[in-house]
Protein backbone atom coordinates (compact mmCIF):
# COMPACT_ATOMS: atom_id res chain seq x y z
CA UNK A 1 0.00 0.00 0.00
CA UNK A 2 1.47 3.39 -0.68
CA UNK A 3 2.39 5.48 2.18
CA UNK A 4 0.11 8.24 2.01
CA UNK A 5 2.44 10.91 3.54
CA UNK A 6 5.07 10.61 1.08
CA UNK A 7 5.75 12.47 -2.17
CA UNK A 8 4.37 11.48 -5.08
CA UNK A 9 6.66 10.16 -7.62
CA UNK A 10 5.74 13.09 -10.33
CA UNK A 11 7.16 16.00 -7.54
CA UNK A 12 10.56 14.03 -7.02
CA UNK A 13 14.00 14.69 -8.63
CA UNK A 14 14.41 12.29 -11.02
CA UNK A 15 17.47 11.31 -10.82
CA UNK A 16 18.83 8.62 -13.97
CA UNK A 17 21.69 6.24 -14.22
CA UNK A 18 23.51 5.96 -17.66
CA UNK A 19 25.88 3.61 -19.28
CA UNK A 20 26.98 0.78 -20.75
CA UNK A 21 25.66 -3.03 -19.72
CA UNK A 22 28.20 -3.92 -16.75
CA UNK A 23 29.87 -0.41 -16.73
CA UNK A 24 28.25 -0.66 -12.62
CA UNK A 25 24.94 1.53 -12.87
CA UNK A 26 23.44 -1.40 -10.75
CA UNK A 27 26.00 -1.36 -8.24
CA UNK A 28 25.93 2.47 -7.72
CA UNK A 29 22.07 2.63 -7.24
CA UNK A 30 22.71 -0.09 -4.35
CA UNK A 31 25.39 2.22 -2.94
CA UNK A 32 23.24 5.22 -3.09
CA UNK A 33 20.20 3.42 -1.76
CA UNK A 34 22.46 2.06 0.98
CA UNK A 35 20.60 -1.74 0.43
CA UNK A 36 19.86 -4.34 -2.91
CA UNK A 37 17.93 -2.31 -5.24
CA UNK A 38 18.68 -3.14 -8.27
CA UNK A 39 20.12 -7.03 -9.25
CA UNK A 40 23.86 -6.97 -9.63
CA UNK A 41 25.49 -9.65 -11.55
CA UNK A 42 28.59 -9.72 -13.69
CA UNK A 43 26.41 -11.14 -16.75
CA UNK A 44 25.82 -8.45 -19.27
CA UNK A 45 21.76 -6.76 -19.53
CA UNK A 46 20.91 -7.98 -16.18
CA UNK A 47 18.93 -4.80 -15.89
CA UNK A 48 16.17 -4.86 -18.53
CA UNK A 49 13.24 -2.59 -17.82
CA UNK A 50 14.66 1.05 -15.92
CA UNK A 51 14.39 0.58 -12.03
CA UNK A 52 12.68 3.28 -9.84
CA UNK A 53 13.28 3.85 -6.43
CA UNK A 54 12.19 6.56 -4.01
CA UNK A 55 14.52 7.71 -1.77
CA UNK A 56 15.29 10.80 0.15
CA UNK A 57 18.53 12.06 -0.34
CA UNK A 58 19.74 14.86 2.74
CA UNK A 59 20.58 18.31 0.39
CA UNK A 60 18.20 17.13 -2.82
CA UNK A 61 15.20 16.10 -0.84
CA UNK A 62 12.41 13.57 -2.61
CA UNK A 63 14.01 11.84 -5.36
CA UNK A 64 13.51 9.40 -7.85
CA UNK A 65 16.70 7.15 -8.57
CA UNK A 66 16.50 5.63 -11.86
CA UNK A 67 18.35 2.48 -12.81
CA UNK A 68 18.35 1.89 -16.89
CA UNK A 69 19.41 -0.72 -19.09
CA UNK A 70 22.70 -0.25 -20.90
CA UNK A 71 22.44 1.75 -23.97
CA UNK A 72 24.82 -0.48 -26.24
CA UNK A 73 22.33 -3.51 -25.25
CA UNK A 74 21.86 -5.81 -28.76
CA UNK A 75 19.70 -7.50 -30.27
CA UNK A 76 15.41 -7.47 -30.81
CA UNK A 77 15.29 -7.38 -26.61
CA UNK A 78 18.30 -5.36 -26.37
CA UNK A 79 16.96 -2.54 -28.77
CA UNK A 80 13.41 -2.55 -27.04
CA UNK A 81 15.34 -1.98 -23.63
CA UNK A 82 17.41 0.83 -25.28
CA UNK A 83 14.07 2.58 -25.88
CA UNK A 84 12.84 2.09 -22.31
CA UNK A 85 16.45 3.71 -21.48
CA UNK A 86 15.53 6.81 -23.82
CA UNK A 87 11.88 7.53 -22.09
CA UNK A 88 13.90 7.86 -19.30
CA UNK A 89 15.89 10.11 -20.53
CA UNK A 90 12.80 12.15 -20.98
CA UNK A 91 11.85 12.18 -17.79
CA UNK A 92 15.25 12.94 -16.08
CA UNK A 93 16.13 16.28 -14.04
CA UNK A 94 19.57 14.99 -13.38
CA UNK A 95 21.89 12.29 -14.94
CA UNK A 96 24.38 10.19 -13.63
CA UNK A 97 26.59 8.99 -17.08
CA UNK A 98 29.26 5.94 -16.07
CA UNK A 99 32.32 5.59 -18.07
CA UNK A 100 33.88 2.26 -17.37
CA UNK A 101 37.41 2.17 -16.32
CA UNK A 102 38.27 -1.00 -17.93
CA UNK A 103 36.67 0.09 -21.73
CA UNK A 104 38.78 2.08 -24.21
CA UNK A 105 35.98 2.77 -26.67
CA UNK A 106 33.88 5.82 -25.23
CA UNK A 107 31.58 6.92 -28.94
CA UNK A 108 28.26 5.58 -26.82
CA UNK A 109 29.35 7.28 -23.85
CA UNK A 110 30.00 10.37 -26.06
CA UNK A 111 26.67 10.14 -27.81
CA UNK A 112 24.64 9.98 -24.99
CA UNK A 113 26.18 12.96 -23.10
CA UNK A 114 25.11 15.24 -25.99
CA UNK A 115 21.61 13.83 -26.09
CA UNK A 116 21.15 14.82 -21.92
CA UNK A 117 23.28 18.28 -22.81
CA UNK A 118 20.60 18.35 -26.12
CA UNK A 119 17.68 18.06 -23.63
CA UNK A 120 19.04 20.75 -21.36
CA UNK A 121 19.84 17.97 -18.08
CA UNK A 122 22.82 18.23 -16.09
CA UNK A 123 24.90 15.33 -15.77
CA UNK A 124 27.14 13.94 -13.49
CA UNK A 125 30.21 12.26 -15.23
CA UNK A 126 31.58 9.51 -12.99
CA UNK A 127 34.70 7.19 -13.72
CA UNK A 128 33.56 3.36 -12.69
CA UNK A 129 36.10 0.41 -11.59
CA UNK A 130 39.15 2.53 -10.89
CA UNK A 131 40.16 -0.61 -9.50
CA UNK A 132 40.34 -2.73 -11.63
CA UNK A 133 42.61 0.59 -13.71
CA UNK A 134 44.23 3.28 -11.95
CA UNK A 135 45.14 5.24 -15.24
CA UNK A 136 42.14 6.98 -15.95
CA UNK A 137 43.78 9.88 -16.96
CA UNK A 138 42.92 9.43 -20.75
CA UNK A 139 39.84 8.94 -20.13
CA UNK A 140 39.52 12.41 -17.18
CA UNK A 141 40.87 14.26 -20.06
CA UNK A 142 38.27 13.23 -22.65
CA UNK A 143 35.60 14.03 -20.22
CA UNK A 144 36.90 17.81 -19.81
CA UNK A 145 37.78 18.09 -23.48
CA UNK A 146 34.35 17.59 -24.54
CA UNK A 147 31.94 18.36 -21.61
CA UNK A 148 34.53 20.89 -19.51
CA UNK A 149 33.48 18.27 -16.27
CA UNK A 150 35.47 17.17 -13.95
CA UNK A 151 34.91 13.35 -13.44
CA UNK A 152 34.48 11.49 -10.50
CA UNK A 153 36.18 8.57 -9.61
CA UNK A 154 34.60 5.08 -8.11
CA UNK A 155 35.64 2.02 -6.81
CA UNK A 156 34.02 -1.28 -5.92
CA UNK A 157 32.63 -1.38 -2.55
CA UNK A 158 33.30 1.84 -2.47
CA UNK A 159 32.33 3.14 1.86
CA UNK A 160 31.72 6.44 1.49
CA UNK A 161 30.43 6.69 -2.08
CA UNK A 162 26.90 7.95 -0.94
CA UNK A 163 28.35 11.02 0.28
CA UNK A 164 30.55 11.66 -2.27
CA UNK A 165 27.75 11.26 -5.13
CA UNK A 166 25.09 13.15 -3.12
CA UNK A 167 27.54 16.11 -2.59
CA UNK A 168 28.37 16.12 -6.13
CA UNK A 169 24.65 15.82 -7.62
CA UNK A 170 24.03 19.08 -5.06
CA UNK A 171 26.68 21.05 -6.51
CA UNK A 172 24.88 20.53 -10.30
CA UNK A 173 21.62 21.00 -8.77
CA UNK A 174 21.80 24.17 -7.19
CA UNK A 175 21.17 25.77 -10.43
CA UNK A 176 18.71 24.19 -12.12
CA UNK A 177 15.29 26.89 -11.46
CA UNK A 178 13.59 27.21 -8.55
CA UNK A 179 11.06 24.87 -8.29
CA UNK A 180 7.85 26.66 -9.15
CA UNK A 181 4.49 27.07 -6.64
CA UNK A 182 1.22 25.95 -7.98
CA UNK A 183 -0.36 28.96 -7.53
CA UNK A 184 2.76 31.53 -7.49
CA UNK A 185 2.02 34.97 -8.25
CA UNK A 186 -1.91 34.71 -8.12
CA UNK A 187 -2.46 34.93 -4.47
CA UNK A 188 -1.31 36.29 -0.74
CA UNK A 189 -1.57 36.03 2.77
CA UNK A 190 -5.51 35.94 4.03
CA UNK A 191 -6.87 35.74 0.27
CA UNK A 192 -9.66 33.78 0.18
CA UNK A 193 -10.22 30.97 -2.01
CA UNK A 194 -12.36 28.95 -3.48
CA UNK A 195 -12.56 25.43 -5.25
CA UNK A 196 -15.05 24.44 -7.46
CA UNK A 197 -14.43 20.37 -7.79
CA UNK A 198 -17.46 18.35 -9.26
CA UNK A 199 -16.77 15.06 -8.01
CA UNK A 200 -16.15 12.86 -11.57
CA UNK A 201 -16.90 9.09 -11.60
CA UNK A 202 -13.56 8.04 -12.16
CA UNK A 203 -12.62 9.84 -8.99
CA UNK A 204 -10.95 7.43 -6.05
CA UNK A 205 -13.43 6.86 -3.57
CA UNK A 206 -13.03 8.64 -0.55
CA UNK A 207 -10.12 10.77 -1.57
CA UNK A 208 -9.26 13.66 -3.66
CA UNK A 209 -7.62 13.56 -7.59
CA UNK A 210 -3.92 14.87 -6.80
CA UNK A 211 -3.98 18.10 -8.90
CA UNK A 212 -6.82 18.82 -5.99
CA UNK A 213 -5.02 17.67 -3.00
CA UNK A 214 -1.34 19.27 -4.69
CA UNK A 215 -3.33 22.80 -5.13
CA UNK A 216 -5.16 22.60 -1.71
CA UNK A 217 -1.15 21.93 -0.10
CA UNK A 218 -0.22 24.60 -2.04
CA UNK A 219 -2.48 27.31 -1.04
CA UNK A 220 -2.40 26.08 2.87
CA UNK A 221 1.74 26.92 2.33
CA UNK A 222 0.80 30.45 1.30
CA UNK A 223 -1.75 30.63 4.20
CA UNK A 224 -4.80 31.44 2.16
CA UNK A 225 -8.56 30.82 3.32
CA UNK A 226 -9.73 27.53 1.39
CA UNK A 227 -13.30 27.25 0.65
CA UNK A 228 -13.82 23.72 -1.41
CA UNK A 229 -17.08 23.14 -2.93
CA UNK A 230 -19.15 21.46 -5.87
CA UNK A 231 -20.62 22.59 -8.76
CA UNK A 232 -24.37 22.80 -7.01
CA UNK A 233 -23.13 24.63 -3.95
CA UNK A 234 -20.95 27.66 -5.39
CA UNK A 235 -23.97 30.39 -4.61
CA UNK A 236 -24.40 28.69 -1.49
CA UNK A 237 -20.36 29.05 -0.19
CA UNK A 238 -20.50 32.75 -1.99
CA UNK A 239 -23.37 34.26 0.00
CA UNK A 240 -21.36 32.68 2.81
CA UNK A 241 -18.37 34.74 2.13
CA UNK A 242 -18.08 38.35 3.89
CA UNK A 243 -16.33 39.08 0.52
CA UNK A 244 -15.85 37.61 -3.24
CA UNK A 245 -12.90 35.18 -3.67
CA UNK A 246 -9.49 36.89 -4.51
CA UNK A 247 -8.97 33.76 -6.91
CA UNK A 248 -11.82 30.94 -7.81
CA UNK A 249 -9.93 27.44 -9.64
CA UNK A 250 -12.35 25.07 -10.96
CA UNK A 251 -12.21 21.85 -13.02
CA UNK A 252 -11.98 22.64 -16.61
CA UNK A 253 -15.27 21.06 -17.13
CA UNK A 254 -17.01 23.20 -15.76
CA UNK A 255 -15.51 26.39 -16.78
CA UNK A 256 -18.57 27.79 -18.67
CA UNK A 257 -20.93 27.40 -15.48
CA UNK A 258 -18.41 28.35 -13.37
CA UNK A 259 -17.62 31.35 -15.38
CA UNK A 260 -21.34 32.59 -15.36
CA UNK A 261 -21.44 32.24 -11.72
CA UNK A 262 -18.16 33.98 -10.64
CA UNK A 263 -18.19 37.37 -9.19
CA UNK A 264 -17.00 40.06 -11.01
CA UNK A 265 -13.75 40.98 -9.31
CA UNK A 266 -12.83 37.42 -8.77
CA UNK A 267 -9.94 35.87 -10.78
CA UNK A 268 -11.04 32.31 -12.25
CA UNK A 269 -8.64 29.57 -13.73
CA UNK A 270 -8.68 25.91 -13.35
CA UNK A 271 -6.56 23.06 -11.93
CA UNK A 272 -5.65 21.78 -15.05
CA UNK A 273 -4.12 25.66 -15.93
CA UNK A 274 -1.96 26.07 -12.68
CA UNK A 275 -0.90 22.28 -13.35
CA UNK A 276 0.44 22.99 -16.93
CA UNK A 277 2.44 26.05 -15.92
CA UNK A 278 4.33 24.00 -13.07
CA UNK A 279 4.76 20.89 -15.39
CA UNK A 280 5.48 22.62 -18.91
CA UNK A 281 4.96 26.16 -20.54
CA UNK A 282 1.44 27.85 -20.19
CA UNK A 283 2.69 30.44 -22.27
CA UNK A 284 3.15 28.35 -25.19
CA UNK A 285 -0.02 26.50 -24.62
CA UNK A 286 -2.35 29.46 -24.37
CA UNK A 287 -0.82 30.48 -27.97
CA UNK A 288 -0.75 27.12 -29.33
CA UNK A 289 -4.67 27.18 -28.93
CA UNK A 290 -4.67 29.35 -31.31
CA UNK A 291 -4.28 26.63 -34.12
CA UNK A 292 -7.93 25.54 -33.01
CA UNK A 293 -9.22 28.63 -35.27
CA UNK A 294 -8.17 27.02 -38.04
CA UNK A 295 -8.59 23.44 -37.57
CA UNK A 296 -11.42 21.65 -40.58
CA UNK A 297 -12.67 18.92 -40.91
CA UNK A 298 -9.79 17.24 -42.70
CA UNK A 299 -7.64 17.95 -39.65
CA UNK A 300 -6.38 15.33 -37.31
CA UNK A 301 -5.49 16.15 -33.51
CA UNK A 302 -4.04 13.75 -30.99
CA UNK A 303 -5.28 13.69 -26.97
CA UNK A 304 -2.71 12.49 -24.61
CA UNK A 305 -3.01 12.04 -20.91
CA UNK A 306 -1.02 11.21 -18.12
CA UNK A 307 -2.94 8.22 -16.46
CA UNK A 308 -4.35 5.39 -17.97
CA UNK A 309 -7.64 5.39 -16.39
CA UNK A 310 -10.26 3.36 -18.62
CA UNK A 311 -12.71 6.12 -20.01
CA UNK A 312 -15.84 6.36 -18.13
CA UNK A 313 -19.26 7.84 -18.94
CA UNK A 314 -18.49 12.40 -19.76
CA UNK A 315 -14.61 11.27 -19.71
CA UNK A 316 -12.71 14.93 -20.30
CA UNK A 317 -10.29 13.75 -22.48
CA UNK A 318 -12.24 11.07 -24.70
CA UNK A 319 -15.72 12.60 -24.17
CA UNK A 320 -16.35 16.32 -23.53
CA UNK A 321 -12.90 17.48 -25.74
CA UNK A 322 -13.95 15.91 -28.28
CA UNK A 323 -17.48 16.66 -28.40
CA UNK A 324 -16.64 20.65 -28.27
CA UNK A 325 -14.10 20.18 -30.73
CA UNK A 326 -16.31 18.78 -33.50
CA UNK A 327 -19.43 20.80 -33.11
CA UNK A 328 -16.83 24.05 -33.78
CA UNK A 329 -15.23 21.88 -36.66
CA UNK A 330 -17.59 19.34 -37.80
CA UNK A 331 -18.29 16.03 -37.02
CA UNK A 332 -15.69 14.52 -39.30
CA UNK A 333 -12.65 16.00 -37.12
CA UNK A 334 -10.02 13.06 -37.01
CA UNK A 335 -8.56 12.36 -33.10
CA UNK A 336 -6.50 9.78 -31.99
CA UNK A 337 -6.20 9.10 -28.42
CA UNK A 338 -2.92 7.82 -26.12
CA UNK A 339 -2.57 7.59 -22.75
CA UNK A 340 0.35 6.89 -20.18
CA UNK A 341 4.24 6.58 -22.02
CA UNK A 342 2.67 5.91 -25.09
CA UNK A 343 3.44 8.82 -27.52
CA UNK A 344 4.20 8.79 -31.46
CA UNK A 345 7.77 9.76 -32.18
CA UNK A 346 6.54 10.72 -35.21
CA UNK A 347 3.77 13.89 -34.88
CA UNK A 348 3.68 15.56 -38.46
CA UNK A 349 0.02 14.34 -39.76
CA UNK A 350 -1.01 15.81 -36.89
CA UNK A 351 -2.23 19.85 -36.69
CA UNK A 352 -2.57 20.30 -33.16
CA UNK A 353 -1.77 18.05 -29.79
CA UNK A 354 -4.32 18.43 -26.53
CA UNK A 355 -2.44 17.28 -23.51
CA UNK A 356 -3.69 16.60 -19.95
CA UNK A 357 -2.46 18.22 -17.31
CA UNK A 358 0.37 15.60 -16.61
CA UNK A 359 -0.35 15.20 -12.90
CA UNK A 360 1.34 11.91 -13.44
CA UNK A 361 4.41 13.36 -15.25
CA UNK A 362 7.01 15.28 -13.78
CA UNK A 363 8.19 18.77 -15.80
CA UNK A 364 11.03 17.13 -17.21
CA UNK A 365 8.53 14.73 -18.89
CA UNK A 366 6.04 17.39 -20.08
CA UNK A 367 8.81 19.72 -21.40
CA UNK A 368 10.27 16.76 -23.42
CA UNK A 369 6.70 16.31 -25.17
CA UNK A 370 6.43 19.56 -25.76
CA UNK A 371 9.94 20.02 -27.56
CA UNK A 372 9.05 16.86 -29.69
CA UNK A 373 5.89 18.60 -30.98
CA UNK A 374 8.13 21.87 -31.22
CA UNK A 375 11.10 20.10 -33.16
CA UNK A 376 8.40 18.93 -35.40
CA UNK A 377 6.36 22.48 -36.67
CA UNK A 378 3.30 21.23 -34.21
CA UNK A 379 1.21 22.83 -31.75
CA UNK A 380 0.43 21.49 -28.17
CA UNK A 381 -1.78 22.69 -25.77
CA UNK A 382 -3.25 21.48 -22.82
CA UNK A 383 -7.15 20.58 -21.40
CA UNK A 384 -7.53 23.73 -19.19
CA UNK A 385 -6.53 25.88 -21.72
CA UNK A 386 -8.30 23.65 -25.00
CA UNK A 387 -11.42 24.14 -22.85
CA UNK A 388 -11.13 27.84 -22.18
CA UNK A 389 -10.61 28.60 -25.70
CA UNK A 390 -13.23 26.64 -26.84
CA UNK A 391 -15.85 28.45 -24.36
CA UNK A 392 -14.60 31.91 -25.18
CA UNK A 393 -13.45 32.65 -21.99
CA UNK A 394 -9.73 31.79 -22.53
CA UNK A 395 -8.90 35.90 -21.94
CA UNK A 396 -10.70 36.24 -19.21
CA UNK A 397 -8.79 33.10 -17.44
CA UNK A 398 -5.96 34.22 -15.42
CA UNK A 399 -2.59 31.66 -15.42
Amino acid sequence: MANLNSAPRSVRLHISIFGKTNSGKSSLLNALTTHSTSLVSPVKGTTTDPVYKSIELYGLGPCVLIDTAGFDDKGELGSLRVKKTKDALKKTDLGILLFDATETNFDKEIQWAQKLIKLEKPFLAVISKVDLNNDTTMIEKMIEDNFNLKAIKVYSKQENLQHLIREELIKINKNKAKKRSIVENLVEKDDIVMLVMPQQINAPEGRLILPQVQTIRDLLDHHCVVVSVCTNEIESALKALVKPPKLIITDSQVFPLVYKKKPQESALTSFSILLSAVKGDVKKFAKAAKAIDNLDENSKVLIAEACTHAPLTEDIGRIQIPRLLRKKVGENLHIDFVSGTDFPSNLTDYNLVIHCAGCMFNRSYMLSRLMECESQGIEMTNYGICIAKLSNILDFVDY
